[in-house]
């Protein structure tokens, strides 16, 4: 199911690029929203959400805008919220950037742990990744690529050519370790960038305790002397692993932990939740958002197809004598053999489609087709098992159409064809009238599609 946040919690700090002071209060957000940034600092507060199509520079973090309205640096916050497995979330703050507090989605993470977390009422839907999907950047070497994976994994691997940090990997096998292995990884930077950045004015909110430098150049009195001003400190040394003084490393691999992190948080603006394993090498804000772009193209080709995700090799959750015991159709008018899936909102069912079926024998012989209005019988049967198997008595019950609409065949069904129904609730059952979309799919192509409403009624006892 869908998650949000139990309710509301605030956390104040300084945006790392902007320098400014910001507010940021994580709300619950209702189902379906996604994470939605608001700016309460501008006239009619307006909302941009984490959309990777509003993506707009990618330059030190990534940056959205939606009709003039920016949001900076949002990674770290998206990766906690996705880290914390939550779905919906209103961001609501008072400046452009969110705070950038130690430079990692840690404290982010403990701030909604001590709201907590509470399940919604809708299913939560996943970019089931089915085949190797790759984006890959010639200028920087960078390049992302997604496989097949029952979980969401990523391992990232960094290289940046320097002796100091040299090549470093890390992975996270499932988000459930978010919080402990990857969360509190943060922010780094070489010197050499670090100087540029202080030159030109574009690190305002820096700190040694929220970013780590590598110290890839030359410590010279002059550049000691800017670090000295720009961090307020009396004096400024490189550490014998070469990283500037007054931060100890959370991890040996820092540096590649939070590459993950944002690897996390910029593939949240695909606007999905993901099944499928990623693999990094030397992962940037650009290769990243342009790689979520692609998943979520993959994901509206996906939910345009709407296809159900079924093994079925897996047990089914009904056989053909289980629905039997629900249902009071039998041969040759009962058109389902197995039910793959069900929930209190959804069914999946089967009919493996033969040549020897009773209507073929009437219906075009010497070119077999399955009969539309049986297509759309089947698809009501699918959705009576959703309603029957709610009840204690389904033998004594029968559904009855009252009405069919916006029914579609898209495709014709033959012998040896295989397919599979998705029933889904339009709005709960009331008074026994249930109110149904239907989909029958063949491979990953509707062959139909209707909108169905039956009545649930109690057989008459003689």
């Amino acid at each position: 199911m869908q998650k949000t946040l139990q309710k509301e919690v605030t956390l104040s700090g300084i945006g790392l690029h902007t320098g400014k002071e910001v507010k940021l209060t994580m709300k619950p957000a209702k189902e379906n929203t996604g994470f939605v940034f608001v700016r309460t600092d501008l006239e009619g507060h307006p909302q941009v959400e984490a959309d990777v199509n509003y993506v707009v520079a990618t330059e030190r973090g990534t940056t959205l805008e939606k009709l003039g309205v920016k949001i900076n640096t949002c990674e770290h916050l998206l990766a906690a919220l996705v880290g914390c497995d939550i779905d919906n979330a209103i961001l609501e703050m008072d400046a452009s950037e969110p705070p950038i507090l130690d430079g990692s989605s840690k404290f982010f993470v403990e701030a909604i742990e001590t709201v907590g977390v509470v399940e919604q009422n809708t299913i939560r839907e996943y970019l089931v990744v089915k085949e190797v999907l790759t984006y890959s950047d010639p200028a920087t070497g960078s390049e992302i690529t997604i496989i097949p994976s029952d979980t969401y994994e990523i391992t990232t691997m960094v290289d940046f050519g320097t002796k100091v940090l040299g090549t470093q990997n890390a992975t996270m096998k499932n988000i459930s370790e978010f919080k402990e292995e990857i969360s509190s990884a943060r922010t780094f930077s070489f010197l050499h960038e670090l100087e540029m950045l202080l030159d030109h004015g574009l690190i305002k909110g820096g700190d040694i305790s929220n970013a780590i430098v590598y110290v890839d150049k030359d410590l010279t009195p002059e550049t000691t002397e800017k670090l000295k001003k720009a961090f307020g400190k009396d004096n400024v040394s490189i550490r014998p692993n070469g990283i500037l003084d007054n931060l100890t490393l959370n991890y040996p691999n820092e540096a590649a932990r939070h590459k993950l992190l944002d690897v996390i948080g910029d593939l949240a603006l695909a606007g999905v939740k993901i099944k499928g394993k990623v693999i990094a090498n030397k992962p940037g804000h650009f290769v990243n958002t342009q790689f979520a772009k692609k998943l979520n193209r993959q994901w509206k080709l996906q939910k345009k197809k709407n296809v159900p995700d079924f093994d079925l090799t897996k047990e089914p959750v009904f056989d053909i004598n289980g629905i039997m015991k629900l249902m009071p159709h039998r041969p040759p008018f009962l058109l389902i053999d197995k039910i793959l899936e069900l929930s209190d909102s959804h069914v999946v069912g089967l009919k493996n489609v033969t040549m020897n079926e009773p209507f073929f024998v009437g219906h075009f012989p010497k070119e077999p087709v399955m009969p539309g209005v049986l297509q759309v019988e089947a698809l009501a049967q699918t959705g009576g098992i959703l309603v029957l198997a709610s009840v204690p008595d389904p033998e004594n019950y029968s559904t009855y159409f009252i009405k069919i609409d916006k029914v579609k065949f898209k495709r014709k069904v033959i012998p040896g064809d295989t397919l599979i129904f998705k029933i889904e609730l339009i709005e709960p059952i009331r008074r026994g009238i249930v109110h149904m979309q239907g989909y029958g799919y063949v491979g990953d192509t509707v062959a139909v599609e209707a909108e169905l409403m039956a009545q649930v009624a109690k057989n008459k006892v003689d």
